[in-house]
């Protein structure tokens, strides 16, 4: 496994086989050179957040945005390859973004234009949903994948490390504001962090989870483990037969899951 974490340095990337979306092209919000964010989550594959706070100009302009996808569509139309999604990650949080309604929009009316069976994802840690224009731009997405990686306060901090005081019960309030029409993704790891020990599969972890599941009665749940390198160095992999365990207790509960 690579040992350095990386930044996306373009605003449209890929296409990219994805282990969950199939062939993705990715959309990248955030400034090219640093990661924001408003979590500081431990595994995150581009590293630490640096910086909490920027200026509206530090993002990516909502022109320059929409320049470079249809670009990005029209090459791929010229080498007729078919994206089965376009997808918002890249460096940090892309709900964060002061004109993300707006840019879910002209994606939309792009995705129209040049590959109207492509699905329009959005990653996020569901921490924007107070701005109504971000929870209706959400929306409008084919998919909403939302981040819930632990089940109690301790671990939340622990593992996502958010800039918010409002913890993990705003959280979990936020995530329920599709009445399930969403994707809930959960990362399950173990190891060192700061010099304490984190493990979010033991099943008393996993048991508090999957309360917060319940509540939350998302369509589907992703399990997944780490792939890439990681901010934190301690961090290890949980086998694929452990997260088969955490997605037979998921199904139980009659919800379509995927590990990934």
């Amino acid at each position: 496994m690579n040992t350095e974490t990386f930044l996306f340095d373009k605003i449209v990337f890929g296409p990219i086989k994805s282990r969950r979306l199939g062939l993705s092209l990715g959309i990248n919000l955030l400034p090219l050179d640093s990661k924001l964010c408003n979590y500081n989550c431990i595994y995150c594959e581009c590293g630490w957040t640096g910086i909490k706070g920027k200026s509206a100009q530090a993002f990516n302009s909502r022109k320059d945005v929409k320049n470079d996808l249809e670009e990005a569509l029209i090459e791929l139309k010229s080498k007729n390859i078919t994206p089965d999604a376009i997808t918002f990650a890249g460096n940090g949080e892309p709900t964060m973004h002061p004109h993300f309604s707006e840019i879910i929009d002209d994606t939309i009316e792009l995705r129209n234009k040049h590959f109207p069976g492509t699905k329009i994802v959005v990653l996020t840690n569901a921490t924007m949903l107070n701005r109504k224009p971000v929870l209706e731009a959400l929306k409008k997405a084919d998919l909403r994948i939302l981040k819930l990686d632990a089940g109690t306060e301790e671990l939340y901090q622990k593992i996502n490390q958010p800039h918010s005081k409002k913890g993990l019960s705003y959280a979990v309030e936020q995530l329920q504001h599709f009445d399930g029409d969403l994707t809930v993704q959960s990362m399950f790891l173990k190891g060192m962090s700061d010099g304490v020990f984190i493990d979010n599969t033991t099943d008393e972890n996993v048991n508090a989870w999957l309360e917060l599941i319940k509540k939350i009665k998302p369509k589907q749940v992703m399990l997944y483990s780490i792939n890439r390198a990681t901010a934190g160095q301690g961090l290890e992999a949980i086998s694929n037969e452990k997260l088969k365990e955490i997605e037979l207790k998921v199904k139980e509960l009659g919800i379509e899951t995927m590990v990934s």
